[in-house]
């Protein structure tokens, strides 16, 4: 027998949507879906000090690494063997070849390891910003400044903003603001960059999975697309991953992502952003472009906060909301031209 307390049961009643005493609850809002700047502090602490944790699979992987690495070894040296047995010069071309494909592993180990040290450089200079702005020293900030100079050194683009900024070092005192003025000088021009770059995916994806007929190719697109958009990403910044970097980037993104909650964003959420006049008027197949479009918007943006050598201060970080009304607005413009 049931002596739980009993839950009076509401009459149906109808509600105007228009009314302000009716709230939706559970509605995700942008802001909250927006990567937040905090979090991306622990997402390059992790990147520039990776855990040393000891794990099983690891063990796994590098064991089976190294006994294929010496089958293969065996496998070539009798090759080389039975190349010279058979004829001097098969053995001598064969031996050249050998020669061929250790320098070109060891150059691609070489700038796999290039790429890592690079993309940790870039990690640490954003720890160290943190810590100088949090203490205001202008000592270190001075010496954070000598090295993005430096970073930026090969690019033509940072010329004029590297003059600029070197002639700040002996007159600024304050360590915030000298990080201001190389924010400014230096990383504002290409964080511009890279909301174009950001801007530029998103639409690719909402195209690509607006008009293809297969679920499966959707989710592949998106993928690379979003692979493609960190590397290019951390490239602009000074990081340039090679294969191993960019799967720490991956991770890191993903981490930074997480904090809010969810990676994914929803139809509602569409709805919230362009209301429902215009979301009526969009297909559902477009629908499900801007929502692919906002995923990668955000990818870009949890990105764009983990490759930053400074974090914001006089710069304007761009937002969800302003990349989804651009999106929103190219995407309905589209779809008007097609109608038409």
């Amino acid at each position: 027998m049931n002596t739980g307390p009993k839950t009076a049961k509401r009459s149906p009643a109808a509600y105007r949507l228009d009314d302000p005493a009716v709230k939706m609850t559970d509605m995700p809002e942008i802001d909250d879906l927006d990567p937040g700047q905090d979090s991306a502090h622990k997402a390059v602490e992790n990147l520039a000090n990776p855990a040393r944790k000891f794990r099983l699979g690891r063990l796994f992987v590098w064991s089976g690494g190294l006994l294929v690495s010496l089958a293969i070894g065996l496998w070539l040296d009798n090759l080389i063997r039975d190349l010279f047995a058979r004829a001097d010069w098969l053995g001598w071309t064969g031996f050249g070849l050998l020669a061929l494909f250790a320098a070109a592993f060891v150059g691609i180990i070489g700038r796999e390891l290039f790429s890592l040290f690079r993309l940790r450089k870039v990690a640490h200079l954003r720890l160290r910003a943190d810590d100088a702005i949090e203490r205001n020293d202008g000592k270190a900030a001075r010496g954070l400044a000598r090295n993005l100079i430096s970073l930026y050194s090969s690019r033509a683009d940072t010329a004029r903003g590297r003059a600029q900024l070197a002639g700040h070092l002996p007159e600024i005192i304050d360590g915030r603001d000298l990080l201001m003025l190389a924010e400014r000088d230096l990383l504002i021009p290409i964080d511009e960059q890279a909301r174009q770059l950001i801007m530029q995916a998103a639409k690719r994806v909402s195209v690509v999975t607006a008009v293809s007929p297969r679920a499966f190719v959707d989710v592949g697109f998106v993928l690379w697309e979003s692979v493609r958009l960190v590397r290019r990403l951390a490239s602009l910044y000074g990081g340039r991953p090679g294969f191993i970097g960019l799967i720490r980037m991956m991770r890191a993104v993903v981490a930074h992502l997480a904090v809010t909650g969810t990676i994914a964003v929803g139809e509602t959420l569409v709805q919230q952003i362009v209301g429902q006049g215009l979301a009526a008027r969009l297909s559902a197949r477009l629908g499900e472009g801007v929502v692919n479009g906002l995923m990668t918007a955000r990818i870009g943006l949890s990105a764009m906060d983990v490759s930053r050598p400074l974090p914001f201060l006089a710069g304007e970080r761009p937002k969800l909301t302003d990349l989804t009304a651009d999106l929103v607005s190219w995407k309905s413009s589209r779809s008007e031209t097609g109608d038409r």
